[in-house]
């Protein structure tokens, strides 16, 4: 499968990926896995991004591009890929249609995950995730809580809530998004790629998002 993923924060966009990398051995590809991993590489294009991480601004969108041209020519995206989150904007995605079509990948579909706001708000104020940098396994302490005390079930250090994980902050985070990113829906919708798909059951919309591949 070649699909990219939209949905706002907590749609579930992580998990669906995962579950789908599962079904099939297609690769997840996100920009922050791609920038670590061409900065840990110490690639010419590791080096521009990282001085730019280091001051804390964004990485350009050309240099971006210039990356995601390297990760999608690699063997592996030859069985499928997933875009989990990419393209943000749509230069970003008019840029990536330029990609595609140098290197000849064509899209099967875009996913666009619907999730209601107020799942949205539940999902994320209740999310707890480990403070230990090695591990950040992520718990719910609804449908999945860590240990009665609050720590990792994997490590044993302390949970904690995200400071961009607060009612206020995911409000300010779903604004945000709404403002640059569902714009392109509309763009996809116009390319004829979009397919919208409920994403209240992660198993579920798997199970759909296969039965759209199939058919």
């Amino acid at each position: 499968m070649k699909i990219i993923l939209l949905g706002a924060p907590g749609a579930g966009k992580g998990t669906v990926a995962k579950l789908l990398t599962d079904h099939d051995g297609s690769v997840q590809i996100s920009t922050g896995d791609i920038l670590r991993g061409a900065v840990k590489a110490g690639t010419d294009l590791g080096k521009q991004a990282k001085t730019y991480m280091d001051s804390g601004d964004l990485v350009p969108d050309q240099l971006i591009m210039e990356l995601m041209k390297e990760r999608l020519a690699e063997p592996d995206c030859r069985q499928g890929f997933i875009l989990d989150g990419f393209p943000r904007t749509i230069p970003q995605a008019q840029a990536l249609k330029g990609l595609m079509d140098e290197l000849k990948i064509r899209l099967d579909f875009v996913v666009s995950l619907e999730v209601p706001r107020d799942v949205i708000l539940d999902r994320l104020t209740t999310r707890r995730t480990c403070s230990n940098s090695d591990c950040q396994e992520i718990y719910n302490i609804k449908s999945n809580p860590p240990l009665p005390d609050g720590t990792c079930k994997k490590c044993g250090s302390p949970t904690i809530q995200r400071d961009d994980e607060t009612e206020a902050a995911i409000q300010y985070r779903l604004e945000t998004y709404a403002k640059k990113t569902s714009p392109l829906i509309e763009f996809y919708q116009k390319e004829g790629l979009l397919k919208q798909f409920a994403s209240l059951n992660s198993k579920d919309t798997v199970e759909a998002i296969k039965k759209q591949l199939q058919g």
